[in-house]
């Protein structure tokens, strides 16, 4: 089983390029397959989530050309089954885009329920709603969620809770409903906007992406197109607090600035200087960290996805921070790894985690319980003194590209490592 063997003590020092957005990547690949033309698409995370999509366009019968390793070239014209099922895509939480995708052309699809991390349930609830609304029956069958309709019109949704998966999937099959759609309480996370762009280029008519309120026209097709995706506001937010945990100097490039600015706010808060240029973000770490309280809301609040990374940054800030988690039930599980690493942390009704900052972390062997938790341990591993071991780094690897080799470019000792020797030999190079 592969593993991360983490040496810590170096600040990381230098400059990281930050790939396209896995979040919206997953929508958009799925997204391509509504067309008869050719689309390529480019900025694409090379991670294991993005991966298992293209394979399942293929599993359907669509094409996939791989021009290089961030850029594809995808075409749905042969796609012949609505069926997507198999061990790979149940792993993933995005397969239900292919609901969207599926019914919007073909107005049938067969999908299995959705997988990923385990860290709180994802109801589709929001996802069969809106579906209903546009005259799609949907029922559940042997883990399969199953959509049918003879023709789909335009329907006005309103969504109980802020969902970006269902606000994006929505949307998706809308854009070839007949009349308007609107969907109201609408995510607005970068990544929504991203798909409403993509879509916008292959011909469909949305407007209001980016607000509460999304407004659909629908079209009768929709054509090929060129289209780069955003970049990685997560993986840029990881590598921020990387800088801070490690009392770095890092430089995150090819970011949006915007996209950052609940992430800058609560390092500047904690003692960190933040430097923005056009298209990148520049976090020194050169005095000790203060607490702070933060509670994670739907964009533009601080998002869920950095829960982990900023509580690993507090544990090591003087005095007492509060960290309330408001969007996913169940989040806090990497709690227990990190107190192992000398952390005092204590989660209350199991949404609010109470950090006394300690001084240091110590090096341990650990787990990664999930893919942001996993990356945020590795990083209380960059700062902990010894040597830390993370078992379950195929989660990690879901969602960051090369992030060891990204991480050794700016001074990490962090390899990768198959069995008890490769570990070893790396014990005795980092003494």
């Amino acid at each position: 089983m592969e593993q991360y063997a983490i040496k810590g003590g170096n600040p990381l020092v230098g400059e990281v390029e930050i790939g396209g957005a896995k979040n919206a990547a997953l929508a958009i690949l799925a997204a391509s397959i509504m067309t008869d033309e050719t689309v390529l698409i480019e900025n694409v995370p090379d991670v294991r989530d993005t991966n298992v999509m293209l394979q399942a366009i293929e599993n359907i019968g669509g094409q996939v050309e791989r021009i290089d390793r961030h850029t594809v070239r995808i075409s749905g014209r042969t796609i012949k089954d609505m069926v997507i099922e198999d061990d790979f895509i149940k792993k993933i939480r995005a397969s239900y885009y292919f609901l969207g995708a599926l019914l919007g052309k073909y107005k049938r699809a067969q999908v299995t329920l959705p997988g990923g991390c385990n860290i709180g349930l994802r109801p589709i609830d929001q996802h069969i709603k809106g579906f209903r609304a546009l005259g799609a029956e949907i029922r559940i069958e042997h883990g399969l969620v199953i959509a049918e309709t003879q023709r789909l019109r335009g329907g006005h949704i309103y969504m109980d809770v802020v969902s970006v998966g269902a606000t994006i999937d929505v949307m998706i099959a809308a854009v070839m409903a007949e009349g308007q759609t609107i969907i109201e309480n609408a995510a607005k996370e970068p990544h929504v906007v991203d798909v409403a762009n993509f879509l916008n280029s292959m011909g469909a008519v949305i407007k209001g992406a980016g607000t509460d309120v999304i407004r659909i026209k629908g079209v009768p097709k929709l054509h090929g197109t060129e289209y780069a995706i955003i970049p990685d506001q997560i993986e840029a937010g990881t590598f921020m607090f990387a800088a801070a945990v490690t009392k770095g100097d890092v430089t995150v490039k090819n970011v949006i600035p915007k996209h950052l600015e609940s992430i800058s706010a609560k390092l500047t808060e904690i003692g960190c200087e933040v430097e923005e240029s056009d298209d990148a973000v520049r976090v020194v770490a050169a005095k000790p960290l203060t607490h702070t309280h933060v509670k994670t809301l739907p964009y533009p609040g601080f998002p869920t996805d950095m829960q982990p990374q900023i509580t690993v940054a507090l544990g090591l800030s003087r005095g007492t921070s509060i960290v309330t988690e408001s969007i996913f039930e169940n989040r806090f599980k990497y709690v227990d790894e990190l107190t192992r690493m000398g952390a005092n942390i204590k989660v209350e009704g199991g949404n609010t985690a109470i950090i006394d900052g300690v001084s240091r972390y110590t090096g341990a062997s650990i787990s990664a319980p999930d893919l942001r938790a996993g990356a945020a341990l590795v990083i209380a591993g960059l700062s902990a003194e010894g040597t830390t071991v993370i078992d379950d780094i195929r989660f990690i690897e879901r969602g960051y590209e090369d992030f060891h080799l990204k991480l050794r470019s700016l001074g990490a000792q962090i390899e990768k490592v198959n069995s008890e020797r490769e570990l070893q030999k790396f014990r005795l190079k980092t003494g």
